[in-house]
């Protein structure tokens, strides 16, 4: 016999969890190439961090967060790896797509906020502005600048490929595109480098690049170290400028934002889908970014009563797949039912005069000047109305409300059986009860009249 466990195993924890996913990732052979980037980038981060102390250069301090950045940049690229291996769940029926948003997202934001540390340290150097070594500040630059363009240049990184171009230009690109436009103009064989927009990524990285070189040459000539401050604030500056449009952009797909610009292909497809046979209605339509180039929605679809459902739902699915990768489409049928008048008998308790509560009415206006058939002032030269029903008012009706006590006898209810008249008599039926004038409910079959009229059998003006 085997042996019988009384107690469920414990669950793994949280970094046992992560180190089987790493496993996951770690096996297949795409993600090779990125362990080994991610391994020279920690070394090559740790010797600029050191050169950085070495040579007390906060322009290369900053410069070196961009190094820190490809790293962040290189795990999201594993993410992208293990989205894709992995399948959706009952917990996550959309998959595991909007996690790299949040790397993107992450990515970015720790960007900016290395960039205000830098720009904070900044300002406490322009009080006491220290000496600068510039014996490794050049190695440190190009080190840096080498392995940030190769790391972007060799790893297709889906995320940010896809935020870079769909997210707005930075201040820095457009001022480069207007210096290439230029440039272009007088060597065009450059504009398939310089134009539309240079890759935000590989701009910085030349740029920091510049400044810091700018700054070897004047501390060298003019011991001016004020100028490594400097270069440090613009490093700081081009890297918020350039990170922030990412994280607005991957911030409204975290917030299940609608893109801009697909709300009017959006709002042609919807148009085509009202107009498909058999659909009547199209509402509380939705949809949103589900991650990096998928949209998911839903839509709310009524058709008639005689349209086929599985027909009108292929229509539908067929139109909004173009942009909607995962849709949801809920098609109800037009089950409106109309009111109408009961032609059966009506239950004894319907109308049960000792169990209900009779609201007094305003009194109507006199009947000297009115027609009969419709209760409203005649006119001698007016023709006769053309649908006529036998109501004493046309905004008034009889307000019956349910008492749960039952009312005793003999307070002056006749509880008699006096059938309606015909509804197309011309004359008014007179009710058996009563002061002044009578109502009528919506039912035909009444076992009992109740009224304010107690002229019983007279003829009416």
């Amino acid at each position: 016999m085997g042996t019988i466990h009384l107690f469920r195993k414990p669950q793994r924890s949280f970094f046992g969890k992560l180190l089987q996913e790493f496993r996951l990732v770690a096996a297949d052979r795409r993600s090779w190439k990125i362990l080994l980037f991610g391994a020279i980038n920690l070394t090559c981060t740790g010797f600029l961090l050191m050169w950085c102390s070495s040579t007390n250069s906060i322009a290369l301090t900053a410069y070196t967060y961009l190094t820190i950045f490809d790293l962040f940049s290189l795990m999201t690229c594993l993410i992208s790896y293990w989205v894709m291996m992995r399948k959706p769940s009952p917990a996550y029926s959309f998959g595991f797509e909007r996690l790299e948003v949040l790397a993107v997202f992450a990515s970015t934001v720790l960007a900016q906020l290395g960039a205000l540390f830098i720009l904070k340290e900044s300002a406490e150097r322009f009080l006491e502005q220290p000496e600068i070594h510039t014996g490794r500040l050049l190695v440190g630059t190009f080190v840096a600048l080498s392995f940030n363009l190769f790391t972007m240049l060799s790893i297709r990184n889906k995320p940010f490929a896809y935020v870079s171009e769909a997210a707005s230009t930075s201040w820095l690109q457009e001022h480069v595109a207007d210096l290439s436009r230029s440039l272009c103009g007088i060597i065009p064989g450059l504009s398939s480098i310089f134009l539309p927009r240079m890759n935000p990524f590989v701009l910085i990285d030349l740029a920091g690049a510049f400044a810091l070189c700018i700054t070897y040459m004047l501390i060298e000539i003019n011991n001016y170290f004020a100028v490594d401050t400097a270069s440090a604030i613009a490093i700081a500056l081009m890297t918020f400028g350039t990170m922030y449009p990412m994280s607005v952009y991957s911030g409204k797909v975290l917030l299940q934002t609608t893109p801009p610009h697909v709300i009017g292909q959006l709002d042609k497809l919807i148009r085509e889908v009202s107009t498909l046979d058999g659909v009547l209605e199209v509402r509380n339509e939705h949809f949103w970014t589900l991650g990096f180039g998928s949209l998911a929605g839903s839509v709310h679809v009524r058709i008639r009563r005689d349209a086929n459902e599985q027909m009108v739902l292929a229509h539908v699915t067929n139109r909004l797949y173009t942009l909607v990768s995962t849709l949801t489409v809920q098609i109800f049928k037009d089950d409106w039912i109309r009111p109408a008048l009961l032609s059966g008998p009506v239950a004894a308790n319907v109308l049960n005069f000792s169990d209900h509560h009779i609201i007094p009415m305003p009194p109507l206006k006199g009947t000297d000047d009115s027609n009969p058939v419709t209760s409203t002032p005649a006119k001698p030269s007016s023709p006769p109305p053309e649908f006529s029903f036998n109501t004493p008012g046309k905004n008034v009706s009889p307000v019956i409300l349910l008492n749960t006590h039952t009312r005793p006898y003999g307070l002056g209810l006749n509880h008699g059986h006096t059938p309606y008249s015909s509804m197309l008599n011309q004359g008014l039926g007179v009710p058996g009860i009563g002061a002044t004038q009578g109502f009528r409910t919506g039912f035909t079959n009444i076992p009992s009249r109740y009224g304010t009229n107690n002229r019983i059998g007279q003829p009416r003006p």
